[in-house]
C-alpha cells in the first residue's frame, strides 16, 4: 500500500465522526510530504477546524504515515 493509499484509508476511517456533526472531509492531493484535504459542510465554517485539522485529522494521518509534514486545509 503506497503512502497516499494509507492517507486516504485514514481520511475514510475519519469521515463518519465529521459527517455525524454535519461536515464531511475530501482528499485533494499527497506532495512533498504534505497532505491536501478540504473540509466541507459544518466543518468548513466551525470554530473549531483548527482543532479538528491539527489534533484531529492531522494527528491521526501522522500515526499512520509518519513521513506526513503537515495537513493543509485547501479553501
Amino acid at each position: 500500500m503506497t503512502e497516499e493509499e494509507k492517507i486516504i484509508e485514514v481520511i475514510d476511517k475519519l469521515r463518519p465522526f465529521l459527517v455525524s456533526d454535519g461536515g464531511d472531509i475530501e482528499f485533494i492531493k499527497y506532495e512533498d510530504n504534505i497532505v491536501y484535504i478540504k473540509l466541507l459542510g459544518a466543518c468548513a465554517g466551525c470554530e473549531l477546524i483548527d482543532l479538528t485539522l491539527k489534533d484531529g485529522v492531522e494527528g491521526a494521518i501522522k500515526a499512520e504515515v509518519p513521513s506526513v509534514k503537515e495537513v493543509i486545509n485547501v479553501k
